[in-house]
């Protein structure tokens, strides 16, 4: 628990985001690589449309991409635990750039899935970054760096999305195709992001703290699964993740088919929408948690999400619609990266790649089944079924918020 002293607690709880200097070229690589993706987002239904394809196959698109990440996250994730995180997190950069200078030159939904398969393959980025921060943050400061994870993407979607959307129209204006400028923009970011990890980032797992990895093999792979703390988190983890995916894959579509809302307009509506989160995260983030607690932070956010999933599906206006993503932008703050943060405390430290590798394998399998239930929904039943599916899953995660677990000392972690 912290102990509140009015002064030096407020002075101190500032300087825990910063407080890891050896983390800030994870950061900027993590930010790029969200900026890449990102740009995406908003270019989805207009994409469909050049393609002349109905919104499902382009779910399927997007949803192939986290497919191939949900088998080879968690293996990248491992041979990091073997191997060190910087050549692995190396690896997974170059394919990313490989993947979006595919993307660039599609011309047809079969390159677009090809491009989107390979970067998939390679997407270990945020397993081996969830590592890197369990490898040098202890637990008590472990919760606000893993929710920088989310200030990436939230500082990436002042950006990504905007500038996705406008240089879709820049493409279409003088005919060389919507997705060609930002499939090269976000590749030109992807190299920069292998430069940044090459000459800066400092190996966090080096041999000395690795070398019994193939003594433990064995013991971490029973321990995770007999680990009743940490199964209950990915739990928890798992239904709210699925819920949030799906609902985040739809907005671009919910927008276009109830607003006719345009790729620059999609992109500017998530840039609005990130600019109220950047806002949240550095003013009422920390003393929320520091507040409330890691759990009851968990429990709101798990509450806020469940009411404005079950009420987005019928926004009525544009403004109703992005008071709702204003609401869901807040209440992730509040849950994911706690969560996250919990799920790392559950295990020792030789454990870190491993437990990050399912937490993003949880993510990557929400990725699936989120724009493809999404698409699926908004494309044969009316918008406001999505409410209703949103719903009814992130009910779950809710319900099992009000069960405490505790962590214990045994699991080798220097808990304070």
């Amino acid at each position: 628990m912290i102990e509140k002293t009015p002064n030096s607690n407020k002075s101190s709880n500032n300087r825990k985001i910063f407080k890891y200097r050896m983390l800030t070229p994870l950061w900027i690589a993590v930010f790029i690589d969200i900026i890449g993706f990102s740009m995406i987002l908003p270019m989805a239904p207009s994409i469909a449309e050049d393609f002349d394809i109905e919104i499902f196959l382009m779910g399927i698109a997007l949803s192939v991409n986290a497919m191939f990440s949900f088998i080879f996250g968690p293996l990248l994730g491992k041979l990091s635990d073997r191997y060190g995180r910087k050549p692995l997190l190396l690896i997974s950069q170059v394919g990313t750039c490989a993947g979006f200078l595919l993307l660039a030159f599609s011309n047809s939904i079969w390159m677009l899935i090809i491009s989107r398969i390979v970067d998939g393959v390679f997407g270990g980025n945020f397993p081996i970054a969830k590592a890197i921060i369990g490898d040098e943050v202890p637990p008590k400061d472990r919760s606000i760096q893993m929710a920088n994870i989310g200030v990436a993407h939230v500082l990436a979607s002042l950006i990504g999305p905007g500038l996705g959307g406008i240089l879709y129209e820049i493409g279409i204006l003088y005919n060389i195709g919507g997705i060609l400028l930002p499939g090269l923009f976000a590749a030109g970011l992807s190299v920069f992001t292998i430069i940044i990890t090459i000459f800066i980032l400092e190996e966090t797992w080096p041999k000395s703290r690795r070398q019994d990895y193939h003594e433990m093999k064995t013991k971490v792979i029973i321990k995770i699964r007999k680990n009743k703390g940490a199964m209950f988190y990915l739990t928890v983890y798992g239904f709210h993740t699925a819920s949030f995916m799906i609902a985040m894959a739809s907005l671009a579509f919910f927008a276009k088919i109830m607003f006719g809302m345009g790729p620059p307009e999609i992109g500017i509506l998530l840039m609005i929408s990130g600019i109220f989160r950047a806002t949240i995260r550095f003013t009422l983030f920390k003393p929320v948690i520091t507040k409330l607690g890691e759990n009851n932070a968990i429990l709101v956010g798990l509450g806020i999400f469940l009411v404005s999933f079950l009420i987005v599906g019928f926004s009525i206006s544009v403004i109703m619609f992005f008071i709702l993503i204003l609401f869901i932008s807040f209440a992730a703050s509040l849950t994911r990266g706690p969560l996250n943060s919990k799920i790392s405390q559950s295990v020792s430290p030789r454990e870190q790649g491993k437990i990050n590798g399912y937490s993003s394998g949880l993510d990557s399998f929400a990725q699936i089944i989120g724009p493809l239930i999404g698409t699926f929904v908004l494309g044969y039943f009316a918008p406001y079924f999505l409410s209703f599916v949103i719903g009814s899953i992130a009910l779950v995660p809710f319900l099992m918020g009000f069960k405490k677990v505790e962590l214990k000392e045994h699991k080798s972690i220097k808990l304070s």
